[in-house]
């Protein structure tokens, strides 16, 4: 059983967390909220999000998953306003979800659980150096590193977080000292990440007022920040490209 009634901006900033790195995905409900774990085709980056019942004017649910299509459903939100309330329902007997918003209701097909790519494995890292920054701040840096390369260097010097993507004959980079970041956990990491994937989070991360940022030395980058008005949480873990002499 699932009832449930969510505002649309709430919504569609879950579902497009989710959709930057799959297009499909297995939702777990529990009486408590929502959560899914995926990762991208390629196994190079991984998604975590939680949504808790108080993100929710209601919620009622039991055990269970869902399987999405995520592309179908944001095809429909794109008919929501902002302000819209969206009520979501179960039809068990069908296998479907029923979206309703200001008068419209459509019936989508659900997937079979069964048939998604099964929920990794998160893994425990535990890395020395935290940042944490602004996300317009994040996405600035991304958009100016993807006019010059594939790649961006992220790292931390001290107490200096930096971001750094090197072209052919071109350079850019972002430098930050303790006194412009939100906070700092100082140390030496540095790593080189894939642009095409950072660029596509980083539309996400740019709506947060706070991005926690996790690195070391060639380590995955662990990205966290809350959405729905601190009722939900999403966590990217991006693999980094490990450079060869």
């Amino acid at each position: 059983m699932f009832k449930a009634v969510i505002g649309a901006e709430k919504l569609k900033d879950s579902i497009e967390s989710i959709s930057t790195l799959v297009e499909e995905a297995k939702f777990k409900l529990t009486p408590e909220g929502i959560s899914v774990r995926a990762v991208d085709p390629a196994t190079v980056a991984m998604v975590s999000f939680d949504l808790a019942k108080d993100a929710f004017s209601s919620f009622e649910a039991t055990e269970g998953d869902l399987g999405i299509d995520l592309t179908k459903l944001n095809d429909i939100m794109e008919m929501a306003d902002k302000d819209d309330e969206i009520e979501l329902e179960l039809d068990e007997t069908a296998h479907k979800l029923i979206v309703k918003m200001r008068g419209l209701s459509y019936t989508m097909s659900l997937l079979d659980p069964s048939s998604i790519r099964k929920e990794p494995k998160v893994p425990s890292l535990d890395l020395p150096v935290r940042v944490v920054i602004r996300g317009e701040d994040l996405k600035r840096a991304v958009k100016a590193a993807e006019k010059i390369s594939d790649y961006m260097h992220m790292g931390v010097n001290g107490d200096i977080f930096f971001m750094e993507a090197e072209g052919d004959t071109d350079n850019v980079r972002l430098q930050m000292t303790k006194d412009q970041l939100i906070d700092i956990k100082p140390g030496e990491a540095k790593s080189l990440f894939s642009l095409d994937y950072l660029s596509d989070i980083s539309k996400i991360l740019g709506k947060a007022s706070e991005v926690t940022l996790e690195l070391g030395k060639d380590y995955p980058l662990k990205i966290r920040f809350k959405i729905a008005e601190g009722h939900g949480e999403v966590s990217y873990m991006l693999a980094p490209r490990v450079e060869t002499e």
